[in-house]
Parts: C-alpha cells; structure tokens; sequence
C-alpha cells in the first residue's frame, strides 16, 4: 500500500513537472515569437521607409531636373531664370532637411517602442519564471 501510494506521488508530480516544463517552454517559445514578429514588422516597416525616402529623392531630383530645363535660358537673350533655379534649390533643400528630420524622428520613435516592447516582454518574462 505505501509502495503504491509512494508510486502515485511520483507519478503526480512527474505530470506536475512536466505541464510546468511545458507550460514555461510555451511561454517562453510564444514570447521569442512575439520578438521574431516585432523584428519582422521593424525590418518591413524600415524596407517601406526607404523607398518612400528613395521615391521622394528620385521625385525630388526629377523635379529639380525639370525645373533646371524650364528656368534655364529661354532664349530671350537675357539668360534669365537662373536667380529662380535658386530660389528653388533652397526651398528644395529645406524640404529635403524637414523631411530627413521627420524620418529620423519616425525610425528612432519605432526604434525606441520596439526596445521598450522588448524590455516589457523580458521582464514579464523574467517575472513568470521567478514565481515559479
């Protein structure tokens, strides 16, 4: 009778381990998932923001081509034009400066969230299996 009841126990707490063992690598595998997928939407996200800053370079200098072809010399004799191919130069070049500024201001705010979303699910983690 003891023999069995010391068998029972044994068994119990094999099972008790082992959901434990399971339940702690599921958690585990669910959070390094979560990562995989913060990274993942991070490195897509990333992709999407260069080539729309690609796009609006290429725009950008397509437009400053176009502009340089109509201001330029228009054959009145009087080589005009070139003081407005100025004028759009810098107001192209403080639109370029706003918009650099605005997507690095986006990466670093992406950038930051990912690293505190990150921190929050180690630290959760880290707590789950302390209470164990």
């Amino acid at each position: 009778m003891v023999l069995v009841m010391i068998m029972l126990v044994m068994v119990v707490v094999l099972v008790v381990v082992v959901i434990v063992v399971v339940f702690i690598v599921v958690v585990v595998m669910m959070v390094l998932m979560m990562i995989v997928v913060i990274v993942m939407v991070m490195v897509v996200f990333m992709m999407v923001m260069a080539v729309v800053v690609v796009v609006v370079v290429i725009v950008i200098v397509v437009a400053l081509v176009v502009l340089m072809v109509v201001m330029a010399d228009n054959d009145d004799g009087d080589n005009g034009g070139s003081g407005a191919v100025v004028v759009v130069v810098m107001v192209l070049m403080r639109v370029m400066a706003v918009v650099v500024m605005v997507v690095v201001m986006v990466v670093v705010v992406v950038v930051v969230v990912v690293i505190a979303a990150v921190v929050v699910v180690l630290e959760c983690c880290s707590v789950q299996v302390r209470e164990r």
